[in-house]
């Protein structure tokens, strides 16, 4: 099997063995345009020939370190980061190929954030109306979501709008160009664009969010196609493109979080997998349904069929630490961490660790990249407190390594206060090499954390859900038993730890509801906005 991971910086492909799971070979591609800056800061765009590189490229060189022939491939399936969404004629046509100086024309990332006004007109008016699919959203919709940025498409670019037949999701448009068949996959019409109960938001509703939105669920394609299923078969063109056999078969689409909880063999109710990388994503099994402040979503069917699926997140983790690498620390510590051969992480890291809970002073609201969860609120900002002319880099550093553990405590307490509980937290993703962290967050949440044993989570997952679209195994669950690797309770909280991380969760929390409502940080991003025109 090949599983193709579409990440926001690079695309990684990985051979994966039936039988067992073992991967037997991997490539990674880097975007050559990576993410694309808009008008405003608020903008996060991407290119749709990245994506096929990654056909082209990563898949390939994937199979040969693998040493297999490629006729021995049966499957391929891809993932993608969600909700990244484009605008594309009715054969699959990005809009970017046709307008590439038109900023709407190109796909928007999930960390796209400028659709924000547009996401609360849709919020306001939905708690006006009572619309019954509010609630299975926490009571908010994103502006990361299909229709915020829908509708910022149709306000501010008008004449796009009216040529882009489809707006499609990038999951499900891969899709299209490797096998040729139009399809849109189940998790993301139902976490990313409100469908629910069969579906989609009324023309009622949309006519009143703005006459010209009537119509807009007609660019979202009909009939939902399930997890693990056969989307079609790899075409001509997808088969010159990897130099997979034509005709195998091609799954349908996914999200990089929902196919990882496959991978880390956590697809049972009450285990929560939480994907660590440059946001994290937080998703789990249920079998009843539960109306969850602040979460991104519930969704029959959502990661497994047959249970209800649960996702929360955070806009920003590993993105927190970059940017204060990036930005605040002295050259000094960059010479210091090269002396020792590790990275200015590693070497942050090290001298953090050294210090006992709460010596630095600080607190800080992990908001860098907005509120997802519970909040729902992409305008918000971070936030740090406690410093003094005696703060260090390290100090700042491990605060907002804390922050981010903090702010995933308050998604699971919310989770538990309704009626859903975490009885397993599962890591995966990139951040899994900082075992400091990763000893922080068992120290913060007072529970054990259980790991993914791979490197290569979602395309392992992707893998996963490829074996099930050929026919490998008869569902997601048997398949994730046999090829899903994870090791249980790798770390364990230490109480004197724990009890010390309870007085600053605390302040966390007190300065969490005392920012929460945006007053402050809504205006300084207004003049902000203001000022960068």
């Amino acid at each position: 099997m090949v599983g193709v991971d579409y990440g926001t910086l690079s695309g990684r492909a990985v051979v994966v063995r039936v039988r067992d799971g073992a991967e037997l070979g991997s490539a990674v591609h880097e975007y050559a345009q990576g993410v694309i800056s808009g008008p405003t800061p608020d903008w996060a765009l991407q290119s749709p020939d990245d994506w096929r590189d990654v056909l082209r490229i990563a898949v390939p060189k994937a199979v040969e370190s693998a040493g297999v022939a490629p006729s021995e491939v049966i499957g391929i399936a891809t993932d993608f980061t969600a909700c990244t969404i484009l605008p594309a004629l009715a054969d699959g046509t990005p809009l970017s190929d046709r307008f590439p100086d038109r900023p709407h024309a190109w796909p928007k990332l999930w960390k796209h954030h400028a659709a924000q006004s547009h996401a609360d007109r849709i919020n306001e008016l939905a708690a006006e109306r009572g619309e019954p699919w509010l609630p299975r959203y926490g009571g908010k919709i994103s502006s990361e979501w299909a229709f915020a940025k829908g509708l910022q498409l149709l306000e501010e670019d008008p004449e796009l709008y009216a040529l882009a037949d489809r707006w499609i999701e990038a999951a499900d448009w891969i899709i299209w160009e490797l096998s040729g068949v139009e399809t849109r996959n189940v998790c993301t019409a139902g976490y990313k664009a409100i469908h629910q109960d069969g579906a989609y938001p009324s023309e009622e509703f949309l006519a009143a969010l703005n006459p010209g939105f009537a119509g807009f669920t007609a660019k979202l394609g009909s009939e939902l196609a399930p997890l693990g299923g056969r989307a079609g078969s790899l075409s001509a063109k997808g088969a010159e493109w990897t130099g997979l056999p034509e005709g195998i078969a091609v799954a349908v689409g996914n999200v990089d979080a929902h196919v990882t909880a496959a991978a880390a063999d956590a697809v049972r109710p009450g285990q929560m997998v939480a994907i660590m990388g440059t946001s994290t994503c937080l998703v789990m099994n249920g079998e009843n349904l539960a109306e969850v402040p602040g979460m991104c979503g519930v969704v029959r069917d959502g990661i497994v069929p047959g249970l209800w699926g649960y996702e929360a997140g955070q806009s920003a983790v590993g993105d927190i630490f970059a940017w204060f690498v990036d930005n605040n620390v002295p050259a000094s510590y960059a010479a210091d961490a090269a002396a020792a051969g590790v990275s200015v992480h590693e070497h942050l890291t090290s001298l953090a660790a050294g210090q006992a809970v709460g010596a630095h002073g600080l607190v800080a609201l992990d908001w860098f990249g907005g509120n997802r969860s519970v909040l729902v609120d992409h305008d918000l900002s971070g936030v740090v407190v406690g410093q003094t002319l005696s703060t260090k880099p390290e100090d700042v550093y491990r605060a907002l390594l804390e922050s981010t553990a903090f702010g995933c405590r308050v998604i699971v307490e919310t989770f538990e206060a309704s009626g859903v509980p975490v009885d397993e937290l599962v890591v995966a993703g990139g951040l899994l090499k900082n075992t400091f962290l990763m000893q922080t967050y068992a120290d913060v949440l007072r529970k054990p954390l259980s790991v993914i044993d791979s490197d290569q989570g979602p395309a392992l997952g992707s893998a996963i859900h490829a074996a099930v679209a050929a026919g490998a195994y008869p569902d997601i669950p048997s398949a994730a038993a046999a090829m899903g690797k994870r090791i249980a309770d790798a770390y364990t909280p230490d109480p004197e730890r724990a009890a010390a991380y309870d007085r600053l969760y605390a302040e966390y929390r007190a300065l969490h509801d005392h920012f929460a409502d945006g007053a402050v940080l809504h205006r300084l991003r207004a003049i902000r906005n203001e000022a960068s025109k």
